[in-house]
């Protein structure tokens, strides 16, 4: 079976979520992440129940990758944990009604050397398991990504690693290859590490300063060893995850080497 190489819309960040998903398919996408942050998504309820009947008629599959900015599972305040819950919960029960295959989780950050990263880890383990309870019923599977960098990050690579490993088995593996970078992570032994159960990779580049979401080839990944590990991990789905006001040209060209490759 031929890999799923899908596209975030991440590069139309800001625009409507219906004219974002055309312009994906006039572009050749056949599966497509949904990421709901931005204008469109402000109200969410009501943009989540319009797009329902939308996207069901399309020929593409989905994923959805809840509002990454302003939310956080493990945040030192109480409100922002529990509101974070609840917008992963409704993305959760929103996915299962569009028939999409998995959600993406950002286990939380530690954005302060003051606040205790033992404590965000708890914290964080308890409400994915608590996702995942929601999820298992409804048959979709939550992409636990390594997120967090310039110490923001609760884990290591092994921490990482660990981590999901201790989850029920609802959740899985997503491995950002732009984040691993900054944080000088080993790309291709993670991809080792977790292929037994990695269920997708954002593939994006930078030169391991900053999150630019760059275009593969444009930052100073070695992706030669990426490539070949990823072919030892031929069932997870790899999203073409570039930075709003990416040209559109540049996910047809990811695309084609992924596939040129035999990824």
């Amino acid at each position: 079976m031929e890999r799923v190489i899908s596209y975030s819309d991440l590069l139309l960040l800001g625009g409507q979520a219906e004219e974002n998903v055309d312009i994906l398919l006039r572009e050749g996408a056949a599966h497509i992440e949904l990421l709901l942050d931005g204008k469109s998504w402000d109200d969410m309820e009501e943009t989540m129940a319009r797009l329902v009947p939308y996207l069901l008629g399309t020929k593409a599959s989905y994923t959805v990758h809840p509002p990454a900015w302003d939310t956080n599972l493990t945040s030192e305040n109480r409100a922002i944990r529990d509101a974070s819950f609840e917008e992963y919960r409704k993305s959760i029960e929103w996915a299962h009604r569009i028939g999409a295959t998995h959600v993406v989780i950002h286990p939380g950050f530690c954005f302060s050397p003051a606040f205790c990263k033992q404590t965000a880890a708890l914290r964080a383990e308890e409400a994915v398991n608590r996702l995942c309870r929601v999820a298992a019923p409804l048959g979709i599977k939550l992409a636990v990504e390594n997120v967090g960098y310039h110490g923001s990050s609760l884990f290591s690579q092994d921490e990482y690693v660990s981590f999901v490993e201790r989850l029920e088995e609802t959740a899985v593996y997503l491995v950002d290859t732009g984040h691993a970078h900054i944080n000088g992570w080993d790309i291709p032994a993670l991809i080792r590490q977790t292929a037994p159960r990695l269920g997708c990779v954002h593939l994006h580049d930078n030169t391991g300063d900053a999150d630019d979401h760059l275009p593969i080839g444009e930052g100073t990944i070695q992706w030669a060893p990426v490539w070949e590990a990823l072919r030892d991990a031929p069932g997870c789905q790899l999203i073409l995850e570039y930075a709003p006001g990416t040209a559109l040209s540049k996910l047809s060209d990811g695309y084609k080497l992924l596939r040129e490759i035999g990824c």
